[in-house]
């Protein structure tokens, strides 16, 4: 589950670009998806001087005056523009600019098949949004065991841009065996539910059989994305060490939405809590607030949003030797692997 309140202060920054670094303009963005962003840029004007000679080509001037012209635009201006472009106009006035703006760029980039990004719309197939609920209590000891009690994924695909299917299995805890009073009334989920579930290993495996049944890692190219680091690098990690299995492989990369969301907007890290980023895209949360698989359905909303919005979500985080790191956005572009059932630890 997601202790938003309590635990979730301490996420990695990307190293790469952090949430209130400068907007790298759109000739800078097309030579970074090249893994080699040397231009200049000017926040305050939406433009970029690249370094490469392929980028002086005048259809990015262009850009840069749609740019500056759309900076100009007030709200209404920008909701009318959207409309007439049959484009949604939901979204506070930042949104609204980042979506003409992607529209622009992205026809003026395919009209002269300059920019390989132009063709880049999704690096993956599926992208599979995982939001666990734990096990806690109201005051949570520095050394309480979390342990994952309920497992919920939303599938989207990524060229039709819908939820395709979903996943929800609750799990037995081992340690905390008996809920308490607190984590029943956050997540919903009662002690006669757990009860009746599997052990956690036992859910992974049918996991991996949803998994295998939907070609992924196989026929298509998929990844994780979570709200935030921790029901990767905390929640799984503390879950396979209780259970006496080995990390699953498949899940060691995945996106982080509130990173992905906050350097696309250009948004400070304080505001990319769920709520904060249905909010600010025009949504309103849809079910129960710490239900995971309503959590899961709404992340995959937001994601949903921002690849129409034309951000390309990829792979910002991983765990290494057991240890949360940052993934560069220059990284090579690689999908999760074929997901295999647990292993036992040594």
């Amino acid at each position: 589950m997601k202790m938003e309140e309590q635990t979730k202060s301490q996420e990695v920054q990307d190293e790469n670009q952090p949430p209130d670094a400068p907007d790298l303009g759109d000739a800078g963005v097309a030579d970074k998806a090249r893994g080699n962003v040397d231009g200049s840029c000017d926040k305050s004007k939406d433009t970029c001087t690249p370094a490469r000679s392929e980028f002086s080509d005048p259809v990015y001037k262009e850009i840069a005056v749609a740019n500056g012209h759309i900076n100009r635009m007030t709200k209404d201006e920008l909701r009318a523009k959207l409309a007439e472009l049959k484009l949604d106009t939901r979204g506070v006035k930042d949104v609204l600019k980042k979506r003409l703006k992607s529209y622009y760029k992205k026809q003026k980039l395919m009209q002269t098949a300059l920019c390989e990004s132009s063709n880049m719309d999704t690096y993956y197939d599926y992208i599979c949004v995982v939001d666990f609920e734990a096990t806690c209590e109201e005051n949570n000891p520095a050394d309480y065991l979390h342990e994952i009690i309920e497992f919920p994924m939303a599938l989207i695909n990524t060229h039709t841009l819908e939820i395709e299917d979903v996943f929800q299995e609750y799990v037995r805890p081992e340690v905390n065996t008996q809920l308490s009073d607190f984590c029943i009334q956050l997540t919903g989920i009662t002690q006669e539910t757990v009860d009746n579930a599997g052990t956690f290993p036992e859910v992974l495996e049918k996991v991996v059989h949803w998994l295998k049944q939907k070609e992924l890692g196989t026929k298509y190219k998929y990844t994780f994305l979570t709200d935030g680091s921790w029901d990767m690098s905390k929640f799984l990690n503390i879950q396979c060490r209780i259970s006496r299995i080995r990390y699953p492989q498949f899940a060691k990369k995945w996106i982080n939405i509130r990173k992905s969301y906050g350097n696309f907007y250009k948004v400070p890290r304080t505001h990319t809590k769920l709520t904060t980023m249905l909010e600010k895209l025009g949504m309103k949360y849809d079910g129960r607030p710490h239900c995971g698989l309503d959590d899961s359905k709404n992340i995959a909303r937001i994601a949903i949003r921002m690849l129409q919005d034309g951000c390309e979500l990829r792979v910002n985080e991983k765990m290494h030797a057991g240890q949360l790191m940052s993934v560069p956005s220059t990284a090579r572009l690689e999908g999760a692997p074929v997901p295999h059932p647990p292993c036992l630890r040594p």
